[in-house]
């Protein structure tokens, strides 16, 4: 039941870092500057976040079975328009599909998760999540230009929506709400007799202030890992380390890697020691030093940049105890809708860095071209990374505010 819908979030963090890998190929056929291509990666943000109180009170309201089959399908013909698109335009339309449609993944599988398994798995099943999603990452890292290399991009995406259209049949027949529709005793609290108006449950949500909080801070911490690893890290490493397209990819594999690995422990820790503040508040920090190291310094020794950049990505992970935090604080019906806002902010870090630095780096652009495409020079990076560092020291100090839920249920 939960597999299949983490499926569907591989898939999407798979189209979410594929620009990344491809950043010569899409620059070159659609002549784009870094603030264009910013653009088009952002897409799948602009789409997938605004979707995420919708999903959560869909979630709520039709179960995540419907969503997710109806999420995979659209998915599938998003990705088969970014594999044909002929012109910038239909490339971002394209993009577009696919954020919004995957974009139902994560908050049904919270939804799944409350209802196929105790309370107590909650945090380690979100950093289970986690792993799954950074899955699809790796595999758009260093395999995606391969088969790129290989076939050319428009043949792997071409591939890519016919594996997700199968997806959307195997959920549509597999997949069950609640175990009570197998025989099983459910893990749910009762539903409600009937759904508050839709407004009525995001202000009901809203008016907790660790959903809100946690909305805020989960841009910032996830930010600057799908940021780096799912658009800038690639071109960033390949220029100014010396190293090829493909040794770069690695590298961001393994921060997303370690990002993933940490996830399900971080959880599980969570969860045994009954906390939530202290190991969110830990992560943050560690991550926060991490990137300045990173980001500010130039000339690293590659092998410590290297252990840096994992070291940060493990640390970042703490961002899924967040969504417990969410869960837990707001009232037990509208679960579905709390996780959806949590994870509205998780994506809005990658949604609004990613364009963000790509404008900065044409501002700060000396003019160098290298095989028709821009290059920016070490500075340039700087100037553009540290708007992700400041967004991060602000998030610090809202985790001051969060309130303890010590794992349980306190509404």
């Amino acid at each position: 039941m939960w597999g299949l819908g983490a499926a569907l979030y591989l898939i999407g963090f798979y189209q979410r870092v594929a620009p990344a890998v491809i950043t010569r190929e899409l620059m070159g056929e659609f002549a784009l500057g870094a603030a264009a291509l910013g653009n088009l990666a952002a897409f799948y943000y602009y789409s997938y976040v605004a979707m995420q109180i919708p999903a959560g009170l869909l979630a709520d309201r039709w179960g995540p079975r419907r969503v997710l089959t109806a999420g995979a399908a659209v998915a599938a013909a998003g990705t088969l328009l970014f594999a044909l698109a002929p012109t910038y335009a239909a490339a971002g339309l394209g993009r577009l599909l696919i954020g919004g449609s995957v974009g139902v993944a994560f908050v049904s599988m919270l939804k799944l998760a409350g209802h196929w398994f105790a309370p107590t798995r909650f945090a380690m099943l979100s950093g289970l999540a986690l792993a799954c999603g950074v899955l699809g990452a790796v595999s758009a890292g260093v395999p995606l230009r391969f088969m790129v290399d290989a076939f050319g991009w428009h043949k792997v995406f071409g591939v890519a929506a016919a594996l997700t259209g199968l997806l959307a049949v195997a959920i549509w027949l597999a997949v069950r709400d609640d175990p009570a529709e197998r025989g099983y005793a459910s893990h749910a609290p009762a539903p409600p007799a009937r759904h508050a108006p839709v407004l009525a449950s995001v202000r009901r949500a809203l008016a907790t202030r660790n959903v809100w909080l946690v909305f805020l801070i989960s841009g910032a911490v996830s930010g600057p890992a799908l940021t780096f690893g799912g658009l800038w890290g690639v071109p960033f490493l390949s220029t100014h380390y010396g190293i090829t397209t493909s040794q770069a990819s690695m590298i961001t594999s393994l921060l997303l890697v370690c990002w993933a690995v940490a996830g399900p422990f971080v959880g599980a820790l969570s969860d045994r020691l009954r906390r939530r503040k202290p190991l969110y508040v830990l992560g943050a920090v560690l991550a926060t030093v991490g990137w300045c190291l990173a980001l500010l310094v130039p000339n690293l020794p590659l092998p410590l940049l290297v252990a840096l950049l994992a070291f940060t990505g493990a640390a970042s992970s703490a961002v899924m105890v967040g969504f417990a935090i969410a869960k837990e604080s707001a009232p037990a019906a509208l679960a579905g809708t709390a996780g959806g806002i949590a994870n509205m902010g998780n994506m809005l870090g990658g949604m609004i860095m990613q364009p963000a630095v790509g404008w900065i780096l044409d501002r700060r652009w000396t003019g160098t071209f290298a095989n028709g495409v821009r290059v920016y020079d070490f500075d340039a990076y700087r100037a553009g990374f540290s708007f992700m560092l400041v967004w991060l020291a602000a998030a610090l100090l809202l985790l001051a505010f969060v309130r303890e839920t010590h794992c349980r249920q306190t509404q």
